[in-house]
């Protein structure tokens, strides 16, 4: 039986490719769902994975593990590609949700995925102000 398909915001998928507090958590979610994802999430997260290196707090190794991780999942995930309804969505977004661009952009990734129908379609996110944003747009949210 297939998975259900959930919509990882970078922030979910990050601590599948490090070990974090939430690993835990999203290793779960990894059983429990299909990925997908916005466009620039493989951006997003290996940006994360090089500011954590970039600061000591990973080797060389475990970078370079941790980016074979990311590819891993990108292999596998569901990817919802840039269109100007994308774009226009996220403009509407910032003007409903103290939200930033990037942020912006997952929603309306998110919203596009499910053509605008998030009832009973889960979000799973660790960012606070996006989780609740998508809460408040009518996604099930899901944090670590």
């Amino acid at each position: 039986m297939s998975l259900p398909h959930a919509f990882w915001d970078s922030s979910a998928l990050v601590p599948l490719c490090l070990t974090q507090s939430a690993t835990e958590k999203a290793e779960a979610w990894a059983q429990q769902f299909n990925m997908a994802v916005w466009w620039g999430a493989s951006v997003e997260v290996h940006s994360a994975i090089a500011r954590i290196h970039r600061s000591g707090e990973l080797t060389d190794e475990e970078k370079s593990d941790a980016e074979a991780c990311l590819q891993a999942l990108a292999d596998r995930w569901r990817e919802v590609l840039p269109s100007d309804s994308i774009r226009e969505e996220a403009k509407a977004a910032l003007d409903t949700y103290p939200l930033r661009a990037a942020d912006s952009l997952q929603l309306a990734a998110a919203l596009i995925w499910c053509r605008n129908r998030p009832t009973g379609r889960t979000f799973l996110c660790a960012d606070t102000r996006l989780a609740e944003a998508a809460a408040t747009a009518g996604f099930t949210v899901l944090r670590p």
